[in-house]
């Protein structure tokens, strides 16, 4: 698997003692997103479809819709010598973008960061509000519950990395009969979901309309606001979703799933893009 994995010796200790056996972790390393040359943003990474991650980001801060707003996306030297020449070498962590005329930069941040930073409660959710390009209220998707609930196995049959590691999250992008569009693996959560749309961004399939987004861990406002403007009606976790998350998706339209594990789930907003297919299969909740 590459850089994906590393090799590392440990020493395995269980009721029959210690032993000393071989483990893989998921590789993490940064990512130097640089536009025009220069350098904006830095983000611990897993390595792996890094210009899928540079487009979803960059959607996420608003700053191009389409594929059609980068010119141009490729690898470069970074700090890094090289051992024969003493010239710097290509590392491939350092990622170059070319945006298309008219496309502003966002700011230069020393670390990866999101859009909402410095934003908080209701402002963050105006000023997103005021960012989205497409109207998921009108997206009347529905997706069955038991469909929902099988979402995270699904997933899990494609996370080869986690399979091996155990140390990285996922995010997936599926129709409503279950069909996989994609899946993507990371370090980070906030890089799996940009990965995710930065696919959907360069494969044309933006607006995400009819789409659930699943991801295998928490959700927070972040992952949230990064669904909405790629217009996903639907997004759902396995684990518990944040205030903000909740009161993001009841306010713009989205469809908020969390604790999706079993055979239940609660759904924290906009419950009606869900069919229940049993009485005992799905739990729903009202936020309090």
């Amino acid at each position: 698997m590459g850089r994906v994995t590393q090799s590392v010796q440990v020493v395995r200790i269980d009721a029959d003692g210690s032993t000393r056996r071989p483990d893989r972790l998921a590789v993490e390393e940064p990512l130097e997103l640089r536009l025009g040359g220069i350098a904006h943003a830095v983000t611990m990474r897993t390595p792996g479809h890094d210009i899928e991650l540079a487009h979803g980001w960059l959607h996420s801060e608003g700053v191009i819709a389409g594929a059609e707003d980068v010119l141009r996306a490729q690898y470069c030297a970074g700090s890094v010598l090289d051992d024969d020449t003493g010239t710097p070498a290509n590392t491939y962590n350092v990622l170059d973008l070319i945006l298309a005329e008219g496309r502003t930069p966002p700011p230069i941040r020393g670390h990866y960061t999101s859009s909402a930073c410095g934003v908080c409660g209701a402002d963050s959710i105006d000023s997103l509000s005021r960012q989205g390009r497409y109207a998921i209220d009108e997206d009347h998707t529905e997706v069955s519950s038991e469909l929902l609930v099988r979402l995270p196995q699904l997933l899990g049959e494609k996370q080869r990395t986690f399979d091996s590691t155990g140390g990285v999250h996922a995010a997936g992008l599926f129709t409503t009969d279950g069909t996989a569009l994609v899946v993507r693996e990371d370090v980070g959560r906030h890089n799996a979901v940009d990965k995710v749309i930065g696919w959907a961004l360069l494969a044309g399939r933006l607006p995400l309309a009819g789409v659930v987004l699943q991801v295998s861990g928490r959700l927070s406002f972040e992952l949230v606001q990064k669904a909405y403007l790629a217009g996903v009606p639907i997004v759902s976790a396995v684990s518990a979703p944040s205030s903000l998350a909740v009161a993001t998706g009841q306010r713009l339209g989205l469809t908020i799933a969390g604790f999706v594990r079993g055979s239940s789930m609660n759904l924290y907003a906009h419950a009606q893009r869900v069919r229940a297919t049993s009485a005992d299969q799905l739990v729903a909740r009202r936020p309090g």
